[in-house]
Parts: structure tokens; sequence; C-alpha cells
């Protein structure tokens, strides 16, 4: 009788065993899913996002400058990865940083030009930055420097280091706390340099400091040069006030130089260097005339090296056309995040960068619609292979100087001495533009000439055109009515 007892008892609890084993079988599965996720994250690299402020190609050792000092970017040029053909979207500084940080272009997301209080231009509070964006994938994020975006809501770091913007020595030694991170981090280090000084009032006539001060700063080694030894760009008039200018220029950059290589250094001492991706690139092209605020090429084709220490091949060069809309994505990308392709207007060039292979990279698109507030002059540009399209949509404008830009001693030469030329380009083209611009930049680097209205090239302005009005369609840009005949009754109420 206890014997059937116990068979019965036993019978009863079967289920209540088995019910256990399943519960100890998934909490076993749970733990070792979150242990694979736990292991993820510490292998996830970490990343630096090294902004400079006007930096052009044309003063860099590894793009060719043999005169200016870079010892420690053209190093990490020598252990990573230089693309030749890396575009900025707009030629000015927040409209740009806001396309960096969020994959999409200026004129989608309210980030029409230079966040200040009184331009009030702010991104769109729906938008979510790489930041917001990398701190859901368990990351650590900080920035020091140059900020120049809103709402800071939208663009949040978790923490916002302090030093002088001009002293990249001193912002690199401020970082070294994020090293110490147990997360993985992600580092927004941006300098004001090479940007231009204060404008200098009535003293046009004398060239700009770029930041330089004759007592130098504190843990910089002060590089000068001298204006005979400069190298002029070709759209630069080669005169007495732009190799002066271009001398303080080249000095604000081997200071930013020297803070790379100290930061450089500090990542080493923390023992993280060979598990962070470093990127190198400028906001917009040297602030001079025909640079910074245009989409000519001196505006907006410029420096981006990236060193990925898992890449066994090193010192490469890379022609794959990118544009910093694809930053974002491609971050992503990199440190193993799910995402929705289409949430971008960019695309990730991870697979070019590790493969070294830049096929199917041979198109991009840039937005410009203000730089400061007074200087509305939109336009929009693509570029396919060897060919290059501008739309001027504002052209019956004259072309707007930004404040730093009139005053500086090249532009001011030229403006009181009436010459004609300004660099390759005469002064009267370069302020009153065509509707379109087209150029061969294979035999026409330098975008002298108009081919628009060349009936040899119809057929490739008719493909430009196509893929412009197609990419301002897919990106919802306002200014894409303006394509119509109609387009000042549009939205007016009185189309007729």
């Amino acid at each position: 009788m206890i014997f059937f007892k116990l068979k019965d008892q036993s019978k009863r609890l079967l289920p209540v065993f088995f019910g256990c084993l399943m519960i100890l079988s998934f909490s076993c599965q749970k733990i070792e899913k979150i242990t694979q996720v736990n292991q993820t994250k510490k292998s996830q690299p970490n990343v630096i996002l090294f902004v400079a402020d006007d930096h052009g190609k044309d003063a860099l050792g590894c793009y060719g400058n043999d005169v200016i000092q870079t010892p420690n970017l053209d190093q990490l040029s020598e252990q990573g990865t230089t693309f030749n053909n890396a575009y900025c979207t707009s030629a000015s500084c927040a409209a740009s940083r806001s396309v960096i940080l969020t994959g999409k272009f200026g004129h989608a997301t309210g980030s029409y030009g230079h966040t200040h209080d009184y331009h009030h231009f702010s991104t769109y509070e729906n938008e979510k930055s790489l930041p917001l964006l990398l701190e859901d994938e368990g990351y650590y994020t900080a920035r020091i420097g140059k900020y120049h975006l809103a709402p800071e809501k939208v663009f949040h770091f978790e923490t916002t280091l302090k030093a002088n913007q001009r002293n990249t020595v001193q912002m690199a030694d401020k970082c070294k706390p994020v090293f110490e991170s147990e997360k993985p981090f992600f580092l927004y280090f941006c300098t004001g340099d090479p940007h231009r000084g204060e404008s200098t009032g009535s003293n046009w006539y004398d060239p700009n400091s770029f930041g330089n001060k004759r007592e130098g700063y504190k843990g910089v080694k002060t590089v000068a040069y001298k204006p005979e030894d400069v190298i002029v760009p070709s759209f630069l008039p080669d005169s007495k006030e732009s190799r002066e200018e271009l001398a303080q220029y080249y000095e604000s950059v081997s200071r930013i130089d020297q803070g790379f290589g100290r930061l450089m250094e500090n990542l080493k001492a923390s023992g993280k260097l060979e598990n962070t991706i470093v990127i190198y690139i400028s906001d917009n092209g040297v602030a001079f005339p025909g640079a910074k605020t245009t989409l000519y090429e001196p505006g907006m084709n410029l420096p981006c090296i990236i060193r990925d220490p898992f890449i066994k091949e090193k010192g490469k060069t890379n022609d794959a056309m990118i544009s910093w809309v694809d930053l974002t994505p491609t971050i992503l990308d990199y440190v193993g995040a799910e995402y929705k392709e289409q949430a971008f207007h960019g695309r990730s060039f991870k697979k070019a960068l590790v493969n070294q292979d830049s096929t199917g990279f041979n198109e991009i698109f840039a937005s410009h619609i203000f730089h400061e507030i007074t200087m509305y002059y939109p336009m929009r540009v693509v570029r396919h292979n060897n060919y290059k399209l501008i739309y001027n949509i504002a052209h019956k404008l004259d072309y707007p100087f930004a404040s730093d830009l009139w005053v500086s001693s090249t532009w001011q030469q030229v403006n009181r001495t009436e010459a004609k030329y300004y660099g390759k380009r005469t002064v009267k083209d370069y302020l009153e533009r065509d509707e379109f611009e087209l150029y061969d930049l294979k035999n026409d680097p330098d975008e002298v000439v108009n081919l628009a209205n060349n009936e040899n090239y119809k057929e490739v302005l008719a493909d430009m055109k196509e893929r412009m009005q197609t990419f301002q369609e897919e990106t919802n840009d306002p200014w894409k009515l303006f394509w119509s005949r109609d387009y000042s009754l549009q939205g007016t109420g009185l189309d007729l």
C-alpha cells in the first residue's frame, strides 16, 4: 500500500519536476544570451570622430603638401586609409555638422545654416542623432570643443569636456577620462582651428591670424611659416596678401596636428588604441573665398583619413566617393548596430573601406542654403563619375560673402584694386553665376569651363539634371519646386 502511495505521489510530482527543468533551462539560455550580449558590447570598437574647422586638403602632407608640417596626421594616413573623394554636403560649419551627426541633408531637417540664437536655424526635435543612437547601443558619449548645433536634446552627449578650442594639446589631455570608460566610447573631438580669428575690423589689409597668438599656447610648440614658402592653391591669387594669410593658416593647422598627436599618445597609453576607430575630417574647406561657403571643389572635397585597427592593409588611398551624410550609418555599421537603411540619406561605406574597393561609390550629392542668415544662396550639387553639376537656385543674386571672407586681406586686395581675376576665375564669374554649372573634373579640375550651354554636352546635362531632381524628391527637398516654370505661384493658393 505504501509503495503504491509513493508511486501515485511521484506521478503527481512529475509535471512539477519537468516544469522546474524547463524554467531552469530557460534561465540558463537567458543568462547565456545576456553573457553573449555583454561580450559583444565589450568587443565593440571605440570611435573617435575628430573634426577640424575649415581645413582643406591643400594643407596636409599626406595629401601632397610638402611644406606644411603635419607629421601626426601623416602617420594616421600611413596607418590607415586616405580618401581622395570625400565631400561635405554644405560648405558651412553648422549646416555641415548637423549632417555629420544625423546622416540626413539639412534641407530635410531644418538645419539650413548657422546655429545662432539670432538665426534660430535648429534641427527638428524629432531627429535622433549619432550620440543618442550610440548611447542606445551601450556607448559612453563625450564631446569637446566646437559644438554649433541645436537643439541640445537632439545632439545630446553624456559628457561635455571644457578646454580652449585653439589649444588641441590641452583638449587632448582633457579627454583622458573618456579612455578610462568601462563602456565602449564615442568621442566627438572638434577643434576651433584653423578657422579664421576675429575679423580685423578696419584693418582689412592685415593678414588674419587664424587664431595664432604671439605668445603662443601652453604646451604647444609654435610652428611658423614664411609667406614665400607656402603653396598657393590654384583657386587663389598668388599675391602678397594670400601668401601671408596662408602662412598663418599653416601655423594653425600645425597646432591641430600636435593636439592630434597628443590624443593618440593618450589613447595608446590607455591600452585602447588597437580597439578604436579613428576618423579625421574637416567640416568644410579653407576659409578663403572660392572654398568655404562654396560648392566648388576646394570648399567641399575634404580630408578624410580613417584608421581601422582591424584592417591589415595600411597606408592605402581610396577613390570611393563618400560624403559626410554617410558618416552616421558607417559608424553605426562599424559598431554592429541594427538600423534601417532608409532612416538615413547616406549609406555605410564600411565595405569600401574594409575591402579597399570603390566599386559602386561613384556619386555624391550636396545641398547648401545659408551660411549666415543674410547669405541666402541655395545650391544643389550632383557629382557622378567625372561630371559635376551645380544648380544655383538663386542665380540672379550676386554670390554672398561670409563676413570673415569679405574682410580677408586676400579678397580686399582684389576688391580695392578692381582686379579682373580671382585665381583662375574672373571676379565677374565668381559673383554672377549661371543657373547651371556643369564641369568635367577630369579635364577641368579648377571648374572654370562651364559646359552647361555647350551643345556637345546636352545629353550629359539632361542626365545630371534628372539625377539631381530624383535626389531632391527622395530627400524631401522643399526647393524641388523651383524646377517648375510656375514655381513662384506654387503653395501660395494662387496657382493658375
